[in-house]
């Protein structure tokens, strides 16, 4: 087929039940609906064999998180494209036609993402993507449209085609064959994160991630894990360090990794003070399972670095976002926008 929209669902009955009907009444007529299960335990997967016995379920034998939960499901699924996408998107007349039509004409475009903006509130884009993500020199990943916690309602300010250096895993359009050719996500990572790692390894293969705005949907976000979770906040900060190792230039790598750590120490404090001490102690835990795992994510970093010929910095952003943020008042990708700041 040429594209697959692929569901990953997870005791998401009502997610499936709420947002199912516009992925079905949207859908491309080049197009398959699948639903993968990540071994659900209520009554998901019986609800779809009764309202949508037509749609193809695959079931996973395991809840192994976002990661190995489609790793296992995209080895059963023959198309040129994947779009996977969570059960808690809405999405909207023509959402997958400008996206294919955008990377049909670019063979070198990997992986891109539509415009992703808040379901609970229209006009704001939505934190797990916004406009396209990017991440600064010290590896903290923002987006436009949303920089740290401060999200910006969309006002067509970045209506642009543009590349991007990772796009949201919440709607990712793929290539069937180059996500198989680096061997699909990082199972380490279990969720969160491993879409900036994916993309990633892909720019240092050479190809681009881009953002496509003339398609749009909407995100509940936090479906599975909400923001206010302790271990959302652990796998953040472990996976952002698995990622930062794995894929770095060697360029000021001892000494960013240094910075980061007093930068993580400051975030562990700053939830200290702040009295949500489950999210401080998150991030010792983070740093702890990090450190436990360095020889690991060593050994991937050095198998990476045979496969290609040299970790891109494209895209990057080579400021501190933290210090823009905090110290400089910047809380809008515009504030920042320019080209001696992205490489």
């Amino acid at each position: 087929m040429k594209v697959a929209v692929v569901i990953l669902n997870w005791n998401g009955k009502s997610f499936l039940e709420k947002f199912l009907p516009s992925i079905v009444s949207y859908n491309a007529s080049f197009s398959e609906i699948i639903i993968a299960d990540n071994a659900s335990t209520d009554d998901s997967i019986d609800f779809l064999q009764k309202k949508y016995p037509s749609l193809r379920i695959l079931q996973n034998v395991e809840n192994g998180g976002f990661a190995k939960g489609y790793n296992d499901a995209l080895k059963k699924i023959d198309a040129e494209y994947y779009v996977l996408l969570n059960s808690d998107v809405e999405v909207t007349e023509r959402w997958i036609e400008p996206v294919v039509e955008m990377m049909d004409a670019d063979k070198s475009i990997a992986a891109c993402q539509p415009k992703l903006k808040a379901f609970d509130n229209k006009k704001q884009f939505e934190y797990a993507g916004a406009a396209g993500g990017f991440i600064d020199k010290f590896g903290y990943p923002f987006c436009r449209g949303r920089i740290l916690d401060h999200i910006e309602e969309d006002k067509a300010q970045y209506d642009d085609v543009r590349e991007v250096f990772w796009a949201t895993g919440a709607c990712l359009f793929i290539r069937a064959k180059q996500f198989h050719d680096v061997n699909g996500f990082d199972e380490d990572f279990f969720a969160h994160m491993e879409e900036i790692d994916l993309c990633w390894r892909l720019k240092n293969r050479g190809y681009k991630i881009m953002y496509c705005p003339s398609s749009v949907v909407y995100h509940v976000g936090g479906g599975t894990l909400n923001k206010n979770s302790a271990k959302k906040t652990y796998l953040n900060f472990r996976n952002n360090l698995f990622l930062l190792v794995k894929n770095h230039p060697p360029n000021y790598f001892l000494l960013k990794m240094f910075v980061r750590a007093i930068l993580d120490g400051i975030a562990a404090a700053k939830f200290l003070f702040s009295g949500q001490f489950n999210h401080h102690i998150a991030v010792w835990k983070a740093h702890f399972s990090f450190y436990a795992s360095l020889g690991k994510i060593m050994k991937k970093r050095k198998e990476l670095k045979a496969q290609v010929k040299s970790f891109t910095t494209s895209a990057v952003y080579v400021h501190s976002i933290v210090a823009d943020f905090y110290l400089r008042g910047k809380k809008t990708f515009t504030e920042i926008d320019n080209k001696e700041r992205f490489l």
